[in-house]
């Protein structure tokens, strides 16, 4: 599966500072300092409603984390996972009589011009799970023949005791796990369980239902956790630098690829850091697509929305807050992208050499874009109410705003 064009991102003057991050693992503020290649791995969407303004704030998110690495002279190996085959999908392709894989090829490639309006940076591997069902079943073969997973009526479960880690990431207690197991795609109450929590590896073929060969499993389809760990073990390996993904994914999703990974490799942990985007909310209520609530990024397209005003829309957000859109928030970023605009067009202007340095720094203290775009701010007040004469100044500010924030001006 291929990813989107690159934008390109321009070089600014000197070096920026390693990222800060806050760790939902550990709850607390870790410095990462990667080498040479810093690694991440984003989870991606389940393409049946492709994209919502939740979806283009966790991804702006994790595209800052890139863009900071980047200013800090590193390489950056992202990887990303399509969602392409998962029950959300199947049951909205019947409810609207379409051919699943058709949904899925449609609302994957409006995520892709989406992400490009938006000038996300792509990831290097962008891979569907329909793709990676060949590394998929070793996998879970392992896991079976190891005794860290057993089958139930032809499904096959993960044994969440097998790992003495499991837990690491939530931090939640078992009735907490148990309450969201069945609210996030987990069956909790399924008879015959080891552990209520333990979730599918691979699920047995069903009637109408796609299915592909499982060597020693049967035929069936991969569990949603073990998709994204062999993506990830593929391509990253280990103690990568960051699980990303939004606050929703904490469990069960991350806690249960990090056991799965754990076990499978005996290392620990999966990730360096584990990072989560807060959830938008419309109208009161966590944007969701069972709640129907959504807004989309083409839709304001369509609309005559500038992509980079949806930008600076989300970056007014810290990432990890909850936060609602309105009409109020999309209307401020207009104005703000309308006063940039008006104080680079300037011929010269103020210095700029201490703004690059304000952004770098909020950026790098837990992806700080409110206090980055702030720092922006007051250099286009002044620059609109003074006469300065530094030629390079503009251009300066606008190779910033760029390379770090991803907006063009």
């Amino acid at each position: 599966m291929h990813a989107w064009p690159a934008s390109e991102v321009p070089a600014l003057p000197g070096k920026g500072r390693d990222l800060q991050i806050h760790d939902t693992a550990t709850q607390g503020t870790i410095t990462l300092a990667p080498g040479p290649v810093a690694r991440i791995y984003v989870c991606g969407i389940t393409p049946y409603d492709a994209t919502h303004i939740g979806h283009a704030a966790t991804y702006n998110a994790f595209d800052l984390v890139q863009r900071v690495w980047l200013d800090t002279k590193r390489q950056v190996h992202y990887v990303q996972n399509v969602t392409d085959v998962d029950d959300p999908l199947l049951e909205r392709a019947l409810r609207d009589n379409q051919d699943w894989t058709e949904l899925a090829e449609r609302e994957t490639a409006l995520f892709r011009e989406d992400m490009t309006a938006l000038r996300m940076l792509p990831p290097q591997h962008y891979i569907g799970a329909v793709e990676a069902i060949p590394g998929i079943v070793p996998l879970v073969e392992r896991l079976r023949d190891a005794g860290a997973a057993y089958e139930l009526d032809g499904d096959v479960y993960f044994s969440v005791e097998s790992d003495a880690n499991f837990g690491k990431v939530s931090n939640l207690d078992a009735e907490a796990m148990r309450l969201l197991s069945a609210e996030r795609g987990g069956d909790p109450d399924r008879v015959g369980k080891k552990n209520p929590l333990d979730p599918m590896l691979w699920m047995a073929a069903r009637p109408g239902e796609p299915s592909w060969d499982g060597g020693s499993l049967g035929r069936g389809r991969p569990g949603w956790h073990i998709e994204c760990v062999a993506i990830a073990l593929d391509h990253l390996g280990m103690t990568f630098d960051i699980q990303g993904g939004g606050s929703d994914l904490v469990f069960p999703h991350h806690e249960m690829g990090a056991s799965h990974a754990q076990v499978l490799t005996g290392e620990f942990p999966m990730a360096k850091a584990y990072v989560h985007a807060g959830m938008v909310a419309l109208h009161g209520e966590k944007m969701s697509k069972s709640k129907g609530n959504l807004v989309f990024v083409s839709a304001l397209r369509r609309a005559g929305v500038d992509p980079a005003a949806i930008r600076l829309a989300l970056l007014s957000h810290h990432y990890r807050a909850d936060w609602e859109w309105t009409d109020a928030v999309l209307a401020e970023a207009v104005a703000r992208l309308e006063r940039w605009r008006a104080a680079v067009s300037r011929p010269d202007g103020i210095p700029a050499d201490a703004l690059v340095e304000e952004v770098r720094e909020a950026l790098a203290n837990d992806l700080d874009a409110p206090a980055a775009l702030a720092a922006v701010d007051r250099w286009a007040e002044l620059q609109i109410a003074s006469d300065g004469d530094d030629e390079s100044a503009p251009g300066l500010v606008s190779r910033t705003v760029d390379a770090l924030l991803g907006v063009a001006l």
